[in-house]
């Protein structure tokens, strides 16, 4: 299930109160994808590692009452009161004890002396078997008690977040270009590094960091491998034939487009993408005229993804207008 769907699968279960578990290979951004159902709903979310728990951290830890008796202080990171989701992260690379430990608080919403808060419900996630990630085969027992979705990522579901997240525009340029690359995970290989959504995000904040092309150029690998860095710092090198943005956006009617390099296209589509607001929009629908169709509508579109609030904008209503048989 892709990206856009698995959030809105989220907040459906949630609302019904059953149990979801997310499956998916490592650094596609399955967390995230919980953070943003729990914000979309207005729910607090409580984030808990599996993999680092001891059972006794879940079911807390004794203590002796003045009749004598034994009750359970539960542990304070499990809620107490609200509306929230309780994330299981890496639930099946906890070990067995601590996913035993998690039977009754998925089906029965309680463990030892503990109960959840009605307004709460449970997600979990981990990676599949298949990814070669620590795991441990979880018990039937405890699988029998959730909804699975198997979670698949997309370039334009990863635009559509990464524009929102302000993902630097040569990142979202090279993998248009490039989307293969979004996600290239071989499990058979014993990379320490390679391309994912979650370290694509890391090379954005890299090139924030430097300019020093060698410096960068190895951090680049260290984070997603020596195949994927070589490619995108060889397009940065083409990125860096375009005029600054706000050059092209103050002259939009002079620039003309030096030529029809797929490559320089994608770049210049998210150079100007990344700046749109309703001061710049006027510009950018003047240099999309200039743009072959397809990246026409792809720069409209992604600046639309920025800031939906341009919809309403006159320049908008009259380039939709003027591509009816396009703008789709």
């Amino acid at each position: 299930m892709r990206a856009r769907l698995v959030q809105s699968t989220v907040e459906t279960l949630v609302k019904a109160g059953q149990p979801l578990y997310l499956w998916g290979p490592p650094g596609i951004g399955k967390s995230d994808v919980v953070r943003q159902a729990a914000a979309a709903m207005d729910r607090e979310l409580v984030d808990i590692r599996a993999l680092l728990l001891d059972p006794v951290d879940l079911r807390g830890l004794p203590r002796i009452e003045k009749d004598g008796r034994t009750s359970w202080s539960p542990p304070d990171f499990l809620p107490v009161k609200g509306r929230g989701i309780l994330f299981l992260d890496e639930l099946n690379a906890a070990p067995p004890l601590v996913q035993a430990a998690c039977y009754q608080l998925v089906l029965d919403r309680r463990i030892g002396d503990y109960k959840l808060p009605d307004g709460w419900s449970v997600v979990a996630a981990g990676n599949r078997e298949t990814d070669r990630s620590v795991t441990h085969r979880m018990p039937s027992a405890l699988a029998n008690r959730f909804t699975h979705i198997d979670f698949e990522v997309r370039i334009e579901d990863w635009v559509d977040w990464a524009l929102q997240e302000g993902i630097a525009p040569e990142v979202i340029a090279f993998l248009r270009f490039r989307p293969a690359l979004l996600h290239h995970f071989d499990p058979t290989r014993n990379e320490k590094a390679f391309p994912t959504p979650r370290s694509w995000a890391f090379v954005s904040r890299i090139l924030d960091a430097t300019e020093d092309e060698e410096i960068l150029s190895a951090l680049v690998a260290g984070t997603v491998g020596a195949g994927a860095a070589a490619e995108f710092t060889g397009y940065l090198a083409v990125c860096r034939e375009l005029p600054s943005a706000e050059n092209l956006l103050s002259n939009p009617d002079t620039w003309k487009l030096p030529a029809e390099d797929p490559a320089l296209l994608y770049a210049l589509c998210e150079l100007l993408a990344s700046h749109a607001s309703s001061k710049t929009f006027s510009a950018i629908t003047r240099i999309a005229s200039k743009l072959p169709v397809e990246f026409a509508v792809l720069l409209i579109r992604d600046a639309i993804r920025k800031d939906t609030r341009l919809v309403d904008t006159q320049e908008f209503i009259l380039w939709a207008e003027n591509h009816a048989e396009i703008f789709v």
